[in-house]
């Protein structure tokens, strides 16, 4: 079959809530992609960092294919031998006190605000169904009902109402705002650390810290997301540790199976999990063994291979070849670790003839938020391959 013969299934059949290149992608090592018609590409968006470890990693192939053969689901109803290791040697790594299993990025969400607002009923006191959550604008956090009912973006709450209550919005980045936004029936506030989906936004410089110190003196529950932030995107496991805090919740998954299969946690200090009793939360595949040992594989690769250091030198050098370009529509480059962005004025079409042209030169990235081309390659991409990026980006976006 052609490329175009793809394409036209998937637009024939499919729902059409994507907008996706035109690339059919068949095949995948490291940093590098293949399509059906053998062009070669080199992805800088890493499946939105879920691919953190490379397309394909070796070792969590064969840790995958290992356990296929032995034992892929039994539900909680019954235990597995993955799922308490899994557990110890995520908390050993995090320096978490709990962990709770799930699937996808935003079931760890859904699981947190659960929890929060437990936790807010059974422990702090606050007068049942009337826990309130803090959250930021621009937010992206998954996209259930309860989600998008809280997020600030337009084209993702459209027709999708009536919403969750219990949710206020505060400006990102923005702790004084936070401070003045609690109030006694305020659980919790969730956060990302970077606003990723938004086009790589970063807060001021001490924020975080600031928020852990209002969170605290208020009693307040502290919700890191870092599904796109964590796992060594940043140039940190978390992205947390670039500010020296930690979050009473920290929501990570995408990068958690390297790819490989949906794993999603939710880590916790003990007080918020343990208000959750059996029946009151769960998964049929949260916990399996198959995602167990996955994620024990791709959590090994990641420091045992350095690529949290990788990230952080490599985020570096591509930076600063970044910084280099020179068009008058780049209204600002941004990023921390492998996690950048350039964002454009407004210019007719947006970013996304780049995207398009880029393609062309044989690298793949998406842009967002129309005027914002997010690059987020895996974590092991070398020297050669950041500068065979540049020279690529650098000719595109200087180009005409």
């Amino acid at each position: 079959m052609l490329q175009s013969d793809y394409v036209e299934l998937e637009d024939r059949y499919g729902a059409n809530n994507y907008n996706p290149l035109d690339v059919v992608i068949t095949q995948g090592k490291g940093v590098w992609v293949r399509d059906v018609d053998g062009n070669r590409y080199m992805d800088c968006l890493s499946a939105y960092s879920a691919v953190n470890q490379g397309h394909c990693h070796p070792r969590i192939r064969k840790a995958l294919v290992e356990q296929a053969s032995r034992l892929t689901l039994t539900s909680r109803a019954f235990r597995n031998d993955q799922l308490g290791l899994f557990y110890r040697e995520l908390c050993d790594l995090t320096n978490s006190h709990r962990v709770l299993p799930m699937n996808s990025g935003a079931e760890a969400v859904e699981t947190a605000i659960k929890a929060v607002r437990k936790w807010g009923y059974m422990v702090k006191g606050v007068p049942e169904d009337q826990a309130e959550i803090i959250v930021c604008s621009d937010n992206f956090h998954g996209r259930t009902i309860t989600i998008v009912g809280f997020s600030t973006d337009p084209v993702a709450r459209r027709g999708f109402g009536p919403f969750t209550p219990g949710f206020r919005v505060i400006p990102f980045g923005d702790a004084e705002a936070l401070r003045k936004a609690i109030t006694p029936r305020t659980v919790a506030f969730l956060v990302e650390p970077i606003q990723g989906e938004a086009g790589v936004i970063i807060p001021p410089s001490g924020y975080l810290k600031q928020v852990r110190e209002i969170c605290s003196s208020a009693n307040v529950t502290l919700i890191l997301d870092e599904i796109q932030t964590g796992l060594g995107r940043t140039g940190k496991l978390l992205a947390e540790e670039h500010e020296g805090i930690e979050s009473d919740l920290t929501l990570v998954g995408k990068a958690l199976s390297g790819g490989f299969y949906p794993v999603s946690a939710v880590l916790s200090n003990n007080e918020v999990l343990e208000v959750l009793r059996p029946g009151e939360h769960g998964s049929t595949f949260g916990g399996n063994p198959l995602a167990c040992a996955v994620a024990r594989e791709a959590l090994k690769v990641l420091v045992e291979e350095d690529m949290i250091g990788n990230a952080a030198a490599m985020g570096k050098r591509f930076m600063a070849g970044l910084r280099k370009i020179r068009n008058p529509s780049i209204k600002e480059v941004r990023g921390k670790g492998l996690l950048m962005a350039v964002e454009f004025t407004d210019i007719p079409g947006g970013a996304r003839p780049f995207c398009e042209k880029l393609k062309a030169n044989g690298l793949l990235c998406k842009e967002t938020h129309n005027n914002i081309i997010r690059f987020a390659p895996p974590l092991v991409i070398t020297e050669d391959e950041v500068d065979w990026a540049l020279d690529r980006i650098s000719y595109t976006l200087s180009s005409k």
